[in-house]
């Protein structure tokens, strides 16, 4: 039987207005050492950001949240930073910033599949359930 491994995680959060420090939860990015682990998802639900921002650009936004996917996948293609070893970027993806996109704290929790305990947070952290 296989041993969980641990990992770190934190959620992607958008931050229309930086000053009013409302935000809603669009993603998170996951980092698992042992199992060589990088990965972000986004589910950016557009209902929930027009209310809270109504002049939203959601296509800027899509475009800059899937940076965070890029950066994950690292190469040439994610620029700089993509080219940095996988740990050197999981902490650049969560380093505190102050513009719209930011990701909380770091939480850390076990899994025998980073990939499948990424989709359980953006099922738990993200995903909005209709009510009933």
């Amino acid at each position: 039987m296989p041993t969980p491994s641990s990992f770190d995680y934190a959620i992607i959060r958008l931050v229309p207005r930086v000053e009013r420090e409302e935000f809603i939860n669009v993603g998170v990015v996951l980092f698992c050492v042992q199992h060589r682990f990088l990965g972000a998802r986004v589910a950016l639900d557009e209902a929930r950001l027009k209310a809270l921002s109504p002049d939203a650009d959601v296509e800027l936004l899509s475009g800059h949240l899937e940076s965070f996917r890029r950066v994950c996948v690292g190469g040439k293609d994610a620029g700089p930073i993509g080219r940095l070893p996988q740990k050197e970027r999981w902490h650049w993806l969560v380093a505190p910033r102050s513009t719209m996109l930011q990701t909380g704290p770091v939480h850390a929790g076990l899994c025998d599949d980073p990939d499948r305990a990424l989709e359980h947070l953006l099922d738990t952290m993200v995903r909005v359930k209709p009510a009933g």
